[in-house]
């Protein structure tokens, strides 16, 4: 195709020059990536050594603070050394000084010793002497001195007797008193009397429709549940819980606040609620009985005994917080037994827990104060804390000079003005023997006195009780109040019978 070789010369020199060219580039290529890598390597280099001299000046640092530390700390060490040599040659020569002082009393006890037997040994020769000359013993001139005085003396004897017994007597009186003064002076608390009912706030108007429910179904649940009356009046945003026991009262409350925050009022979740305010109240009467112990300085009591203090803060006497009274007891027992010398970390504790009884006396047969002891002696409480709170009603006889504080403490604090109000505790009392004649009868599930005692709910258990042995329990009930009690106006019995039935669905 090609014949003339100028055309084949020419055609192998432009390859030869290609050839050429591309080598040409591909060597300049390789220079400039042996480049990069050259400049990527000294960067590198350059980097690293700046890390390692910043590493060394970083460790070089630390062992110049840790030096300075272990100097600090090396300089503390030698100071508590000098200080414990010192004390150790101090009480070195204490003890030298006391070991000296030690054998000189010994050595002058025994002189006085020598000298007492000496004087002894005298006495006893003088008196042997006299006898001898007298011809009378000593007991025999005792008795003729005495008869001879007491005949010749008879009524100034009787009139100096008389006027050393009235001093005497005013003496005691007058520093009873000033004790008694001193600590009612020195331990003043306000005193507030309890109620029987609570006002409830109500962030809305409109959730008095959601207690009540449709046709009363909620409200009913919640006084079955808790026992306590709700009183809807025309009070704006909230509503009155009624009922003797504060303790119930304080469960209802604490159900509506949780329902209120939770939205939902049903009689499901009012039960939910109910058990769940009855385990936490609980554990707040724990606190409340830790926090009572704290304040009055009365350590050492077990957990059960504290829980039960706790929970007599839900508890009234005569309109009179219970938690309150025995605390105030506490505090005056405590300032009486340090005046008088007596033990007064046992006053303390027997005041604390001188009506522990009344924690459960609704609950168990017994006298507060009989029940107190059982609970004290079965948690292993002192014998002498029993022995101080067993009198304070002239139970138990009075055996120790703490058992006289605890009594007198408890007349103290409940003669306080207005301490007391004996109508609200006859009122409660009414209550309280109400829901026990309803308690009596066999199938009573639960009983709460409402309406300030005009109504009783009686909830029995269906299984026990048909319908026509409510009917039966009704005037069963309502025959034994008007037998065993008196009481104005009328009581009405209400029998309930609830029959539910549940399964589950698994």
């Amino acid at each position: 195709m090609f014949t003339n070789p100028v055309v084949w010369v020419a055609l192998l020199a432009g390859i030869a020059a290609g050839y050429v060219v591309r080598q040409v580039v591909a060597a300049k290529q390789a220079d400039s990536v042996e480049q990069k890598i050259k400049n990527w390597t000294e960067d590198a280099e350059s980097k690293s050594k700046e890390i390692i001299l910043d590493a060394k000046e970083r460790a070089a640092k630390l062992l110049e603070e840790v030096k300075g530390e272990e100097k600090t700390r090396k300089a503390q060490i030698d100071k508590l050394e000098d200080r414990v040599l010192k004390r150790e040659e101090m009480l070195e020569k204490q003890s030298a000084d006391v070991a000296a002082r030690s054998a000189s009393l010994e050595e002058e006890g025994k002189r006085v010793n020598a000298m007492r037997a000496e004087s002894d040994a005298l006495k006893a020769k003088v008196l042997t002497e006299l006898e001898r000359v007298a011809s009378l013993s000593i007991e025999d001139a005792k008795k003729q001195i005495l008869q001879k005085v007491s005949e010749e003396h008879r009524g100034s004897l009787a009139s100096a007797m008389g006027k050393l017994e009235n001093e005497r007597r005013e003496e005691i009186e007058k520093r009873s008193m000033d004790i008694i003064t001193t600590a009612i002076q020195r331990y003043a608390r306000s005193q507030v009397s309890d109620v029987t009912t609570s006002v409830f706030p109500l962030p809305s108007e409109d959730l008095k429709g959601k207690i009540i429910g449709r046709e009363g179904r909620n409200i009913k649940a919640l006084e079955r549940a808790t026992g306590v009356e709700i009183i809807m009046d025309e009070s704006p945003e909230a509503v009155i819980l009624s009922s003797y026991d504060p303790l119930r009262r304080e469960v209802a409350r604490m159900t509506l606040e949780k329902l209120i925050k939770d939205g939902r009022i049903q009689p499901a979740k009012i039960e939910e609620r109910v058990t769940e305010s009855q385990n936490e109240l609980n554990r707040r009467m724990t606190e409340i009985g830790e926090n009572a112990a704290l304040e009055v300085g009365v350590v050492g009591l077990p957990k059960e005994i504290i829980q039960l203090v706790g929970r007599l803060h839900f508890r009234t006497s005569f309109g009179q917080n219970v938690l309150t009274h025995s605390i105030e007891m506490a505090h005056i027992s405590g300032m009486i037994a340090a005046e008088l010398g007596a033990n007064v970390d046992i006053a303390k504790k027997g005041a604390l827990l001188h009506d522990i009884g009344k924690a459960i006396d609704h609950e168990v047969q017994g006298t507060h104060v009989e029940l107190g002891r059982k609970i004290l002696q079965k948690y292993g409480v002192d014998e002498l804390v029993i022995r101080a709170m067993e009198s304070h009603h002239d139970d138990y006889p009075y055996s120790t000079p703490e058992s006289y504080i605890v009594t007198a403490a408890d007349i103290l604090s409940a003669a306080r003005p207005g301490a007391r109000r004996g109508t609200v505790e006859n009122y409660i009392k009414r209550l309280q023997d109400l829901e026990k004649i309803a308690t009596s009868f066999d199938g009573v599930k639960n009983a709460y006195a409402l309406s300030a005692g005009r109504e009783i709910r009686v909830f029995v258990v269906p299984e026990k009780i048909d319908d026509f042995g409510a009917l039966a329990m009704a005037r069963n009930i309502a025959n034994k109040i008007q037998t065993d009690m008196q009481y104005p106006g009328e009581i009405k019995v209400n029998v309930i019978r609830e029959m539910r039935a549940v399964e589950v669905a698994r």
